[in-house]
């Protein structure tokens, strides 16, 4: 698995059309991401691989291995969040862009490590589009089913007779700009505490990792167990 630093860097080049394009445009990129996270990417294993070391860990205990996955996705995405918010005012308009793209790596992995343990088939695009619902937290996905924007929940979508490649894009939409509107309604705290730079590294990290955790207990609790897998 690549550092910390390496996974920063990678991920930034990933982001530009989200700065230059606009959140629409940024759809494409983000599948992308979505991607390298299931698939693994260099030196990034696949999620399958995560959820199957996890497994092992774990003796062959789903629960547990759910557990794990979540703990250590979280210090992945705290880490990604102390790297990309180092550096003061001056790497504001670079780092906050990285973070943007690092903690939806490591979110994505970590659901779809999730959906593997409880024997979802991650090659499956409805899967994929349950996955993206999951980034949004499970209050955001009630608000947007109430509003008509999503016809149902991530449970359904992932076990739905038919892929909806319009569901699709409007998910993958509505995580692009649900990413961008958490990042600007940090900015002022960031604003403040990047003076201090170790300071904004550490708020940065303390925000990623409680996103992690609450995406990671969202899953957990909507992707029901499907069928067994070994470890």
């Amino acid at each position: 698995m690549p550092s910390a630093q390496e996974f920063g860097r990678n991920i930034a080049r990933t982001l530009e059309p989200i700065r230059t394009q606009g959140p629409q445009a940024a759809g494409g990129v983000l599948r992308r991401v979505v991607e390298a996270a299931i698939d693994g990417i260099g030196r990034l294993p696949s999620a399958k691989h995560a959820a199957g070391k996890h497994l092992t860990k774990c003796a062959g205990y789903v629960d547990d291995a759910i557990e794990s996955v979540i703990e250590s996705h979280i210090m992945l995405g705290s880490a990604q969040g102390f790297v990309t918010n180092i550096g003061g005012l001056a790497t504001l308009p670079v780092a906050l862009p990285a973070n943007l793209t690092g903690v939806a790596v490591v979110q994505v992995r970590m659901v779809a490590a999730i959906a593997h343990l409880r024997g979802y088939d991650l090659d499956d695009p409805r899967v994929r589009t349950a996955l993206l619902m999951c980034l949004l937290g499970g209050e955001q996905v009630a608000k947007r089913i109430a509003e008509g924007t999503f016809p149902t929940s991530p449970l359904a979508v992932a076990t739905a007779p038919v892929f909806d490649p319009d569901l699709d894009a409007a998910v993958a939409q509505a995580v692009v700009s649900g990413l961008l509107a958490a990042v600007g309604g940090r900015n002022l705290a960031l604003l403040v505490t990047k003076r201090i730079p170790l300071i904004g590294g550490g708020v940065g990290a303390v925000m990623d990792g409680m996103a992690t955790h609450q995406i990671g207990k969202y899953a957990k609790t909507e992707l029901v167990r499907r069928r067994a897998i070994r470890a």
